[in-house]
């Protein structure tokens, strides 16, 4: 349960009392809990309590509680603890996992989906105990890959309403319709408008799958509290033909808005959502690169918002660049030495050249000519080829790494060369996919990457879900070289290489930073999302493997370390932000306490405010 630090009034209070000894207090701050075990007041009861999945504890409630709120009779007479309906519910998913199939075409994950799904519907806390005690089997489950799947047939699946629908219809009253959310507080909100869902394209509005998806795993990882966060839709139509014509489409059937009128609903829903909940993050998700930099430059230093496409994934895979500088037995300050190609300039590739850009300048000195310098090391190819500026047309976001025509001459590289082109004359260190293109590194991309100049070249195929994926790590180990490092964006299994040694598939989640980046914003009250808590973010990952793991090819952890990865995030973020004077506290942890916490105080602040699920005793109070 969330924890904070007492107030120094409350503490001075206690120490008059005599109940804390001040020598001992000289040495170690006090964490109590704040919602810890206390009662929660609910205002329901009998079958309200047992329809209503933030409070149903099923047959774990209490015979007190039973009596206290009118259960007696409507629930089986044995009291079963949480752990037993665990293991009970466990037994009945290996069971159902098949006969839960809607047929041969139906995978087994999407049957697991609707298993979890259906005990999500019911019991809140229960579910959450099992992704988090099952978190490295069931994120693949609950959010990417099987959640392209969900999405693609959300409107299928869709049993009861999650979240909030804003849409085209309803400009000019989502003031007033904030308002319908229930919950009082709410700390984090995953928008999307549907209109680049994974690697699939527009799903208009069943792109809601992705918030709801997200949200569970800011639950799992990050210890929010599931009953403040908010999965949004943001419905303004959509371009897909194929959902225009489906009489059973649930969105609007309309095409997408476009320009202002777009902007206008988007600014609508930020102003609505800031004014009920001033303190609230808003994660932006899925947004097509035509609008994700306009709304992120738009809204980032007035709101307390981030993009997760272009600066989650951005962090993700610089960590994984400074990994595989390590792995190559070379300290992280010589990252500004690396070649890198780049496939792919959309929204998430550029997110990733601006800050591996940024990491390479700070490293050569912040300055212009560090600026310059770090551009010089990456080759940016999109659909059309290599980008220099020569090309007509260049999109802004990408202008600033198109390369100049003398430096790409002289490399024998002409406008619009191919990859493979690009990866025989470059003989890059890493080669980088973010291209939403499957199989774009072939084998004639990989064997001319076996020229590299590194020892160990990097191969990151970063496009979701797995189908995208520009390779996989079997056909990068074998054409490549059993020295390679692989990273992708989806799991897949790792290698056996034969004689005892395994190539190691690392996943470059974005769930490694998106919950620290949302938990360390929260707790230190930024009022932004700053590029210097993004940046220490990714640091903090790059710096949690151990040399032995970095050097065995692992640059990325095991999911099943994903509390503790996140908790250091957090604090890194925190403590970020202090330096940055960005913080101004969260409750009664202000600003000023805050900058008193040393390392580890610092990481039991963020450990005693993630909260885990336990249930609460309930008592019930008549409106």
């Amino acid at each position: 349960m969330s924890n904070q630090i007492r107030s120094s009034s409350s503490l001075i209070q206690r120490l008059k009392q005599g109940m804390i000894n001040p020598a001992l207090h000289t040495q170690t701050r006090w964490f109590t809990p704040i919602e810890g075990h206390r009662p929660t007041i609910v205002h329901k009861r009998s079958l309200d309590i047992l329809h209503d999945p933030w409070f149903n504890k099923g047959t774990a409630f209490s015979m007190t509680e039973r009596d206290r709120l009118d259960l007696r009779g409507l629930l089986p007479p044995n009291v079963m603890s949480s752990e037993q309906q665990i293991e009970r519910f466990m037994v009945d998913l290996k069971r159902l996992e098949v006969q839960a199939r809607d047929g041969p075409s139906d995978p087994n994950a999407l049957a697991k989906w609707r298993i979890l799904n259906r005990l999500h519907d019911r019991n809140e806390t229960m579910y959450y105990k099992v992704l988090i005690a099952n978190i490295e089997e069931y994120a693949p489950v609950v959010y990417t890959p099987t959640v392209g799947l969900v999405c693609q047939n959300y409107g299928g699946l869709f049993r009861r309403p999650r979240g909030m629908y804003f849409s085209a219809e309803d400009r000019g009253e989502m003031m007033s319709m904030v308002y319908n959310w229930p919950a009082e507080q709410v700390d984090m909100i995953v928008v999307t408008d549907g209109s680049r869902i994974l690697g699939l394209g527009d799903l208009g509005v069943q792109g809601m799958g992705i918030g709801v998806g997200k949200l569970d795993l800011y639950v799992a990882a990050a210890g929010i509290n599931p009953q403040r966060v908010l999965p949004v839709m943001i419905d303004v139509g959509t371009n897909n033909e194929k959902l225009l014509k489906d009489p059973l489409y649930l969105g609007l059937q309309e095409h997408r808005l476009d320009g202002d009128e777009y902007v206008a609903v988007i600014d609508e829903f930020m102003e609505a959502v800031f004014t009920r909940w001033p303190n609230v993050i808003v994660q932006f998700e899925d947004f097509q690169s035509k609008w994700a930099f306009k709304l992120l430059q738009r809204y980032r230093n007035t709101y307390r918002m981030f993009n997760d496409d272009v600066q989650g994934t951005a962090g993700v895979a610089l960590a994984g660049l400074l990994g595989a500088v390590r792995a190559q037995g070379r300290p992280m300050i010589d990252f500004p030495k690396q070649k890198i190609v780049v496939a792919g300039a959309g929204s998430a590739g550029i997110g990733v050249l601006n800050a591996a850009r940024k990491t390479m300048a700070r490293m050569l000195g912040n300055n212009e000519s560090a600026f310059n310098s770090a551009t010089s090391q990456f080759w940016v190819v999109d659909a059309e080829g290599l980008i220099t500026q020569s090309r007509e047309n260049i999109d802004a976001d990408a202008l600033p790494f198109a390369k100049k025509v003398k430096e790409s001459d002289r490399q024998g590289l002409r406008e619009g060369a191919s990859l493979v082109e690009v990866v025989r004359q470059v003989k890059p260190d890493v080669l980088l996919g973010l291209s939403a293109v499957g199989g774009l590194f072939s084998e004639e991309v990989l064997e001319a990457l076996k020229g590299s100049t590194s020892t160990r070249p990097a191969i990151f195929a970063m496009s979701n879900p797995t189908k995208n994926a520009e390779c996989t790590p079997g056909e990068a180990f074998s054409i490549v070289g059993d020295n390679v490092i692989f990273a992708s964006g989806s799991p897949f299994k790792d290698v056996d290489l034969g004689n005892g040694h395994i190539g190691h598939s690392n996943q470059g989640n974005n769930m490694y930073l998106f919950p620290g980046i949302g938990l360390g914003t929260l707790l230190s009250g930024s009022r932004i999302i700053s590029d210097g808590m993004l940046q220490a973010a990714a640091e903090c990952l790059a710096a949690y493997m151990t040399e032995d793991e970095v050097v065995r090819g692992i640059i990325y952890p095991s999911i099943s370390r994903i509390r503790d990865i996140t908790k250091e995030v957090a604090a890194a973020v925190v403590k970020e932000a202090i330096e940055e004077d960005l913080a101004e506290g969260y409750r009664d942890m202000d600003a000023r306490e805050l900058r008193k916490l040393n390392r580890e105080e610092l990481l039991n602040y963020v450990k005693d405010n993630m909260w885990s699920p336990e249930y609460p005793t309930l008592v019930y109070k008549n409106d």
